[in-house]
């Protein structure tokens, strides 16, 4: 069995117990990449799309790729939608939050607020504002979210489209998981 911490209240714990909690995260950090990988597998299912969440997540990165955007940002392409596994209800703000730690402000942003943005695309179907992105028209990285959703995210639903294969980007991934974390989380 596992050594487990003294207490049964945080307030309890003493620095050897914490030493043991932090001992046990920095093990899970170091396996994030593997399970992202898992994450990723489980968007390849049943999809209302011509294409599965995975294909299409793969299909963003590839396009992100071919148009020359740097790795950190391909990888942002491929995990951009993974919130629609963990939390279906704030998917970008999942997925952003995963991200933060390792990627740019630029890069956490566009992701945080991709799902907005997208909103462009299919908002006025419901009687909503397609431009309610808008608001954000004065932010530093508005173009660039806009430039993200209209060049690589929604159109990235293409069973035709030559997309890239998962184990492509896996170097990718673990290389971003493996970065110290930034100091702007």
């Amino acid at each position: 069995m596992a050594k487990t911490v003294s207490f049964n209240a945080m307030d309890a714990g003493t620095r050897e117990d914490y030493d043991l909690v932090f001992a046990q995260d920095r093990g899970n950090t170091a396996h994030q990449a593997e399970r992202v990988f898992e994450w990723l597998q489980m968007m390849d299912g049943d999809s209302p799309y011509k294409i599965s969440r995975l294909g299409h997540s793969l299909q963003t990165a590839t396009r992100a790729e071919a148009d020359g955007a740097d790795e950190e940002m391909v990888v942002c392409a491929l995990l951009h939608d993974i919130g629609d596994i963990l939390a279906p209800a704030n998917h970008s703000q999942a997925a952003a939050a995963l991200l933060r730690p390792y990627v740019s402000k630029r890069n956490h942003w566009i992701v945080e607020h991709h799902g907005l943005f997208q909103g462009y695309y299919w908002f006025h179907h419901y009687d909503q504002d397609r431009n309610t992105r808008d608001k954000f028209r004065e932010h530093e990285h508005y173009a660039a979210c806009v430039a993200f959703c209209a060049d690589w995210d929604q159109k990235s639903f293409d069973p035709e489209y030559p997309t890239l294969p998962l184990e492509h980007f896996k170097p990718m991934v673990r290389r971003l998981f493996a970065r110290a974390p930034n100091e702007h989380v």
